[in-house]
């Protein structure tokens, strides 16, 4: 993709996704110019290795002499610089798009499933950079030893998380691919579970080499069934039938499943399953999954997890359990998107049972705007139907308040959600 380009333009360039294919393009010694927002860490980082970042979106930000533009799925149709590229004649793609002219070039390894993508993601690079195996690595998240959503390798391995949302991860071309579970999500563009089935079929159906996933997933069964019927199909391997013996740092069965996939896959490339096991047990999660954060000062735990969906939810909350049988737990949680609260609510109401307090803040709208058919209280009230032991607390600060006032050396904190409900852990925490 990148040999023989001079200058790439990125419009939302300080997104995950996108920052990581600039600063790759930077460090391979293109030119990269961008534009976004706001500035922010990744904004930052493509700067201090000679990126030139233009805050807002104008049609002037964009050099007349640029090779190609990659833009954010984010960003509108009509977006000046988007606009002022394509009456150029300036080749456009979009963040999927371009992951998929890299993944081309390279030995692609495709982490792809409704749960689990970024744990898995990040096993899988731990694994193949302390197994010397040097590869490149895209993630949603952040790797933890790294702090970081991108490694330059200089191998040929390709190491992507795959993003089903808009059949984004058709664009890719996986030699290995791992399914690591297809549920429910996304129904705000799939409409239902035959329409994930079919996107995950495709995407099962162009593996190259190798196919990992859950042969117990009936889901999964029926993706493989349909896949057949386009193309002949690439070895498959269940990677619940994987070994490992080891304890893992991080708690849950769904990360025990998590690292079976990553090392059924680094064994079809080389890695030994006892060095395999060896840099495993040392692996102390990603961003956001299931992160410890510290302790406040009366001496509750706070753990923060991205968890959305009810299946994620409902695995973290049994993990904890298990990791804390003894202790108070407090879950904060903050819905994502109105749709996906809307379409699951009774399966949202049924994730906190067991628990012993559930606070539930406003909805995070990230890319959609409030239909007014759904509130947090609602939430509230389906819980309570179930468990009553929800409230509502519109505010952080008085959710930081209340987190203070009733918690003790007994108690663990753990923050749920895919906004920015993590700010309240980083902002009680002991300094």
């Amino acid at each position: 993709m990148l040999s023989h380009i001079k200058k790439i333009h990125f419009i939302g360039i300080g997104g995950i996704g996108v920052s990581a294919i600039a600063r790759m393009a930077r460090l391979k010694g293109i030119k990269v110019t961008g534009s976004d927002i706001s500035i922010g860490k990744m904004t930052e980082r493509i700067k201090n290795i000679g990126g030139k970042i233009f805050i807002g979106h104008k049609k002037e930000n964009l050099p007349k002499d640029t090779d190609m533009v990659v833009f954010s799925p984010a960003i509108s149709e009509n977006n000046p610089e988007l606009t002022s590229a394509k009456e150029l004649n300036i080749p456009v793609y979009s963040y999927p798009e371009a992951l998929g002219l890299l993944s081309k070039d390279m030995y692609t390894i495709a982490v792809s499933g409704t749960h689990g993508k970024t744990t898995t993601t990040c096993m899988i690079a731990e694994l193949m950079i302390y197994g010397n195996l040097d590869p490149t690595v895209f993630v949603g998240g952040l790797l933890k030893k790294q702090q970081d959503n991108f490694v330059l390798g200089q191998s040929r391995y390709f190491v992507v998380e795959a993003c089903e949302y808009k059949e984004s991860f058709l664009n890719l071309n996986p030699n290995i691919l791992i399914v690591l579970n297809i549920d429910n999500d996304h129904l705000d563009y799939y409409q239902n579970i035959e329409n994930i089935q079919n996107a995950f079929a495709e995407l099962i159906a162009k593996t190259k080499n190798y196919i990992i996933c859950d042969l117990n997933d009936k889901n999964i069964l029926t993706a493989i069934e349909k896949a057949k019927n386009i193309n002949k199909l690439a070895e498959i391997t269940d990677y619940t039938k994987e070994k490992l013996n080891i304890k893992l740092l991080i708690p849950g069965e769904h990360n025990l499943k998590n690292a079976k996939a990553a090392l059924g896959a680094v064994k079809l490339i080389g890695l030994e399953q006892k060095e395999a096991e060896r840099i495993l047990k040392n692996y102390a999660g990603s961003w956001r999954r299931f992160e410890y954060k510290g302790t406040i000062e009366n001496g509750a735990l706070i753990y923060d997890d991205y968890g959305h969906h009810p299946t994620e939810i409902k695995a973290t909350l049994k993990g904890i359990k298990k990791y804390f049988p003894d202790k108070h737990i407090i879950v904060v949680f903050q819905p994502h998107l109105y749709s996906r609260t809307r379409i699951l609510l009774s399966d949202f109401a049924n994730s906190f049972t067991n628990i012993n307090k559930v606070i539930v803040t406003d909805i995070y709208a990230a890319r959609e705007q409030d239909d007014h058919l759904i509130h947090a209280e609602d939430l509230v009230k389906a819980i309570n139907k179930i468990s009553n032991n929800a409230d509502y607390i519109k505010n952080f600060w008085e959710i930081e308040n209340y987190l203070k006032l009733n918690s003790d050396q007994d108690t663990v904190i753990l923050t749920v959600g895919a906004g920015d409900i993590y700010k309240i852990g980083e902002n009680i925490v002991k300094k």
